[in-house]
């Protein structure tokens, strides 16, 4: 979502869930909601239900399909040919919202320069979605307002992510959606906590409150408050740190709650460099599939065995009390990773309970100024930003200005996937999430009724592709990329459309990630895990 920050900040939703029932369109772009987000899901789907427009962009017919006003069922991974041709209808029709364009932007004249070559026979041709459905979807988003956008991982899991987000940022801004209630950009967030996670500086290049760390005042107000210097420069991602692994410039690894030997790509890679570490420490819930390579596991706390705050996807910070003692021998992470630092000699995390923690994001975080769990505990929750006790959260971010300041229309142009498919690997795969499993199936897995509504993995076949290839449904199969193999059963469907397969990566026993692919957007280092290219190849197992 690096992006969205150049305009937006955080890459938060700017709007907050309760929004999306009164806004008069919704583009769901990039996003199975009702699968990954089922309460948003349900939200949406009451709004249209009462009237709100719906358009769906997806390369797969998913439940929000069933009531969309418009599917835009464009190829995987063509979301910026897509956008801009919407864009370039607006503007042809004047459909702009220019008074918001002359207020609140800059940037706009060089950026409806670089739409001059756009047409719809082009994006059509890209996408294969066709012109008229494209013109449709940009009338109905320009004059339905206020409208409001919703995209998830099928945007940002792309080599071009970056560039996908700034298309949707550019869109909102055309047209003026941004700012207002029922509007807005609203990137949905993959797990419960993971806005929360960023908030709190769980990225290599900010600290708490998205204070960049190349930024000498920023630096010096944490070296004061932590009495240590402080690295300038920013560190790895994730994507980036397997590479270092093999190149021997990390040698130890902590991980906390992350599986990356099933959720992250080329999944043989990640588990070859952390066999090469010299140290692994893993700290989860679970025995994970990672976990079991550790040197050292260190048992923590689900959220129903300790105290402290939750921040979702619509910035709200919320409460999290314990109901029951921790089991065994589990503790909190705040305490785990205080004990380590103490044990190594640190000073400053001698905190007694995650109250004294909230006080001192309050005092070096801006956005959470005014939060304590005191106030949580008296007003139920609150939204970011929230910089003084007095001062009541943020339902809408960006009402007055940009967090930049005037909102910078970028130009774009189309980068097609990393890999796309070749008389070898004729196929693309898709990944996506199951409603009844959770990301690798840490938890999920082990709830009995989960697995009998989805007990293994699929892949979902077009019924052309399968007749072409001889395959029936229910048959083992074999799905190859340049990286690796799985064998999963197949399940043929048009859901999927003709050279397109999707899959989850939910169970160890056919682990995806080991087929997608490693290749990064050059901003954001977001791996492109919704374009792969594969063959399927029958496992010579018969018909189960």
């Amino acid at each position: 979502m690096a992006g969205l920050a150049t305009t937006f900040g955080s890459g938060a939703m700017t709007n907050s869930i309760n929004d999306i029932a009164k806004a008069k369109c919704i583009l769901s772009i990039g996003s199975n909601t009702t699968a990954s987000h089922p309460v948003i899901g349900m939200y949406v789907r009451q709004a249209n239900r009462k009237g709100t427009k719906l358009i769906v962009a997806n390369p797969r017919e998913i439940n929000l399909t069933r009531y969309a006003d418009l599917w835009l069922q464009n190829r995987p991974g063509t979301d910026v040919a897509l956008v801009t041709a919407m864009m370039k209808v607006i503007l042809d029709e004047g459909l702009a919202d220019m008074d918001f364009i002359n207020r609140r932007c800059e940037d706009f004249d060089a950026f409806k320069e670089s739409l001059r070559d756009v047409s719809l026979e082009i994006a059509e041709r890209i996408t294969g979605v066709p012109a008229s459905k494209i013109a449709a979807a940009a009338r109905m988003y320009a004059t339905e307002r206020p409208a409001a956008i919703l995209y998830a991982m099928g945007v940002t899991q792309h080599t071009h992510g970056t560039d996908n987000v700034i298309a949707i940022a550019d869109l909102a801004m055309l047209t003026g959606n941004v700012g207002k209630p029922s509007a807005g950009v609203n990137p949905l967030r993959g797990q419960n906590n993971v806005q929360g996670a960023c908030d709190m500086g769980a990225l290599p290049n900010v600290y708490p409150g998205y204070q960049a760390v190349n930024d000498p005042a920023v630096r010096e107000k944490f070296q004061a408050a932590w009495g240590r210097p402080l690295d300038p420069s920013p560190g790895l991602p994730l994507t980036e740190m397997f590479p270092a692994i093999e190149a021997g410039k990390i040698k130890a690894m902590y991980l906390m709650g992350e599986n990356p030997i099933l959720s992250d790509p080329d999944a043989n890679h990640i588990e070859k460099a952390l066999e090469k570490l010299e140290f692994l420490v893993v700290q989860d819930i679970f025995m994970s599939e990672t976990a079991e390579l550790a040197d050292v596991i260190l048992p923590a706390t689900t959220f129903a065995e300790k105290e402290g705050t939750f921040t979702n996807t619509e910035r709200r910070i919320q409460r999290v009390r314990k109901a029951i003692e921790p089991v065994g021998g589990s503790m909190p992470d705040w305490w785990i990773t205080c004990q380590i630092a103490r044990r190594m000699g640190a000073s400053g995390f001698d905190f007694e309970d995650p109250s004294r923690i909230m006080d001192e994001v309050a005092r070096l975080t801006p956005s959470y100024g005014g939060v304590s769990l005191k106030r949580l505990d008296e007003c139920g929750s609150l939204q970011w930003p929230c910089p003084t006790p007095e001062h009541p959260g943020t339902p809408v971010l960006h009402t007055e200005k940009f967090t930049r300041g005037p909102g910078k229309f970028v130009p774009l142009q189309y980068k097609a996937p990393a890999e796309l498919p070749d008389d070898e690997y004729p196929l693309v795969l898709t990944t996506e999430r199951s409603l009844f499993q959770y990301h690798t199936g840490t938890m999920s897995r082990r709830v009995k009724g989960l697995n009998i509504l989805r007990p293994e993995e699929l892949v979902e076949i077009n019924p052309a592709d399968a007749e072409a290839m001889g395959i029936r449904d229910g048959e083992t199969v074999r799905v190859i990329s340049r990286r690796g193999e799985v064998t999963t059963r197949v399940k043929v469907t048009a859901a999927s459309a003709p050279g397109v397969v999707s899959m989850t990566f939910h169970f160890a026993e056919s682990p995806t990630n080991q087929l997608t692919s490693p290749a990064l957007d050059p901003v954001a280092k977001i791996p492109e895990l919704k374009v792969c290219a594969v063959k399927i190849e029958k496992n010579g197992n018969g018909h189960k």
